[in-house]
């Protein structure tokens, strides 16, 4: 037992031995390494360390293992070439790694560059395809100026006509001088006509063409025209990159592009009407929302966000600006925006920059148009003003449990909006405006709220832009492969975004940036801002089929981006948990395969109706308009006055300048009782009462239309006469019949008789199968 003993103390005492030689060796090579280090302090002390692993046998047959780093000596007293060597490879992978940045960077920069080419290009090429087919249908250059000015249509030329008279003025400073104080336009009345009409479009183009010297190289409808579809190719532009950053492929954006000119009759109106405020400033919003996109973003560096900042700012106040009506189009996109704030899916910091830009726009813009009090009491101004303060009363409401989030965030909205209602109403009663009524009478039959028989809100209703779109309108996007596949995007961004707010409100954080590994589109702010941007102009749409133009242009955008996608379809893949094949891989072949499915049936379908628009030969000539325009520069007096339907009149005033006694403007309450007034003459009325309304806006002609006058519709109530015989109370109704009576007869087609007491007040002096003019006698004869 002893002798046990001994022997076991023998060979734990070897062990011991062993063991501090060993130790001894190291830190001889580690005190080497150190000197060697100090003589050479630039060597590879930046490199990974190389881990060696070595077996030191005693005599007792156990193991030692030893650990050494790169600047750790030999077990074995190896000699210096060792260190040499782990410095030529430490060095080789620096190399290495400094080439593959290089490499990756080179990708990026040629990815970039081949993505803004390809967006360059589509936009380039829809501008000259909608000079081509605005050739094409009007045969433009072969015609007379006043002829090429008819083809303004709806209205529209009305801004044109300013556009010529600030090229006719001697200065541009007196053009602006002019159009001030306007009294040439509406008989009677002297108005701002760049506040009231918002001409900054024709302003900014007409200073354009001085500038750049152009009288002798083009012709001022055609550089007019050439600016309009210069921004409409800014907005596809916009598109594609919009398409882009989300998706992560310019793919996306040439499949936007294409969606955009299919579905052109439901996403601009710039065939027909080039001059109207949305082909001038929707390309300013398109833009916007692109700088909005890539702001709200994760993924991308502080600054890109400030260019994305910056560009957003300008973009906002330029759309303000071009459009009486931009600011409820913001209003929407800001209740978006609060939606975001409150889920806490977007950092308060961006929100805050984002009020900041609103804000300021909205000063800026008040300065800029004269104090315009409808600014001040927009909605915009007021969502803001309730959001500073509903935020400050809740400092603490992104904080908590589930449920008690969830309350908090319920008050917050009704804070925001009870607060903005009531700013909102006490703005309007301080400020002397004379709408709100009409507005919102106007609202409450729209929504059947409400019955009225008044003119003027039944007019409104009866209007294309105010009334719900049709079944033809869902058809063309289904055909168009657009409106299927969005409801399928749709649906997934949705149901993912409510899993992130179920996740954000439960108390996870959010990560900085989402992989496509990870299954989470929902998690991206930018992809959530438009999952909302399209539902609540979706909403609009569906109400309103003048907001369509502002809801299609963004489904195509946002469908694209989804089938492009690999995150969609790697979201969908972590819902299904798929095992049988890798799901990167087939989210990769997927997001390639389907847009290229999708690209060759629309090319194969769509192409050569294209092609055909700019191939055959369209004609549009209105023989009846040329005449009557040539007559009343030949024979009108410069002092006459011309009544008769706004659309009319506002060529009237683009072609021959006369004043009119309305404008085609359904924003200004006083130019729409105007019309009111001078629509009578379609009316049961008798000819001292329509000779009454017509002089008291010191009317010296009307021009009585055949088209209203005779107006055949299958549907009846819409029809300019029904809606005056309604508001008359000419018009009753009898077991589901309408009848219409009245003492009088209809007043445009009793004065065609040419027998007292009409001839009485008024004679004819001009008619052609399309109209018929009339002029007020200043000296009543009575002939019987």
């Amino acid at each position: 037992m002893a002798e046990l003993r001994s022997r076991k103390r023998e060979g734990e005492k070897k062990k011991e031995d062993a063991a501090s030689e060993v130790d001894q060796q190291n830190h001889n090579g580690v005190a080497d390494d150190f000197s060697r280090d100090e003589d050479h302090p630039n060597g590879v002390e930046d490199a990974e360390p190389i881990i060696t692993m070595e077996k030191t046998h005693t005599d007792s047959g156990s193991t030692i293992t030893e650990e050494s780093g790169s600047g750790a000596g030999n077990v074995d007293g190896a000699s210096p070439t060792g260190t040499e060597e782990e410095k030529v490879q430490t060095t080789g992978s620096a190399k290495s790694a400094m080439k593959n940045s290089k490499t990756v960077l080179l990708q990026r920069i040629v990815k970039v560059f081949i993505g803004c080419l390809a967006a360059v290009t589509c936009g380039m090429m829809y501008a000259v395809y909608l000079s081509t087919y605005h050739e094409r249908k009007f045969w433009f250059s072969s015609r007379q100026e006043m002829e090429r000015e008819i083809t303004f249509q709806g209205g529209s030329g009305l801004y044109y006509y300013y556009y010529k008279h600030m090229l006719f003025a001697s200065s541009f400073e007196r053009g602006v001088y002019e159009l001030t104080r306007d009294n040439r336009t509406v008989s009677g009345q002297t108005i701002n006509a760049v506040e009231q009409l918002s001409l900054y479009p024709e302003l900014l183009s007409s200073l354009l063409y001085r500038l750049i010297g152009s009288q002798n190289a083009i012709e001022p409808v055609y550089f007019y025209i050439g600016v309009v579809f210069g921004l409409q190719a800014v907005y596809v532009t916009a598109l594609f990159i919009c398409s882009w950053v989300m998706s992560g492929t310019w793919v996306a954006g040439m499949l936007t592009v294409a969606w955009y000119i299919i579905n052109r009759p439901d996403t601009t109106k710039v065939d027909y009407a080039i001059p109207l405020r949305d082909n001038w400033a929707l390309p300013y919003f398109s833009c916007q929302v692109a700088a909005l996109t890539g702001f709200l973003s994760n993924s991308i560096s502080s600054a890109t966000e400030m260019f994305c900042y910056l560009l957003m700012s300008v973009t906002t106040f330029s759309f303000i600006v071009m459009w009486e009506h931009s600011h409820y189009v913001l209003f929407v996109q800001g209740v978006a925006l609060l939606l975001l704030d409150c889920f806490d899916l977007v950092p308060p910091r961006k929100t805050a920059d984002i009020h900041k830009v609103y804000l300021s726009s909205l000063l800026l813009a008040y300065v800029l148009q004269y104090q315009r009090p409808s600014l001040l009491s927009c909605p915009l101004l007021s969502l803001l003003i309730a959001s500073l303060l509903a935020r400050y009363l809740q400092q603490n409401m992104k904080m908590g449990p589930l449920v008690a989030r969830l309350m908090k965030i319920v008050l917050h909205l009704y804070l925001v909006f009870t607060t903005g209602i009531t700013f909102n109403y006490l703005v309007k009663k301080i400020l002397p405006t004379n709408q709100n009524d009409f507005i919102l009478k106007f609202l409450e039959v729209k929504f059947g709220l409400n019955t009225t028989t008044e003119f003027i809100p039944n007019l409104l209703l009866c209007e294309e832009g105010f009334q719900s779109p049709g079944q033809d309108f869902f058809l063309r996007l289904t055909q168009a492969s657009v409106l299927p596949f969005y409801v399928l995007v749709l649906l997934v961004c949705l149901i993912s975004t409510m899993q992130t707010i179920y996740r954000r409100l439960s108390g996870e954080r959010l990560k900085g940036s989402v992989r496509m590994e990870d299954g989470r589109i929902g998690e991206r702010p930018e992809v959530i801002y438009h999952v909302l941007h399209t539902l609540l102009f979706g909403a609009l749409a569906m109400m309103f089929q003048g907001t369509k133009y502002l809801w299609t242009p963004y489904v195509c955008a946002f469908t694209a981006f989804g089938v492009c996608s690999p995150e969609l379809w790697m979201t969908v893949f972590r819902w299904i948990r798929l095992r049988s094949v890798h799901p990167v891989v087939l989210a990769l072949i997927l997001s390639t395969a389907v847009p290229t499915i999708i690209g060759f049936s629309l090319w194969r379908e769509y192409f050569p109706r294209v092609l055909s628009e700019l191939t055959e030969v369209q004609e549009f000539y209105d023989p009846d308009t040329v005449e009557l325009m040539n007559w009343i520069k030949s024979q009108a007096p410069l002092a006459a006055v011309f009544a008769g339907s706004p659309a009319l009149l506002g060529t009237v005033k683009l072609c021959t300048g006369w004043p009119v006694t309305s404008l085609p403007l359904y924003t200004d309450l006083n130019l729409l009782q105007r019309s009111e007034s001078t629509y009578q003459v379609y009316a049961m009325r008798s000819a001292e009462e329509v000779y009454k309304l017509l002089t008291a806006q010191k009317s010296s002609y009307i021009i009585i239309e055949e088209e209203l006058c005779n107006e055949m519709s299958p549907v009846r109530g819409c029809r300019i006469k029904d809606l005056l015989d309604y508001a008359n109370g000419h018009m009753v109704y009898d077991q589901g019949e309408m009848y219409t009576f009245s003492k009088h007869g209809r007043f445009c087609h009793e004065i065609k008789m040419n027998y007292s007491p009409y001839t009485n007040y008024f004679t004819r002096v001009f008619w052609n199968r399309s109209y018929h003019v009339y002029r007020v006698n200043s000296v009543i004869s009575f002939q019987y």
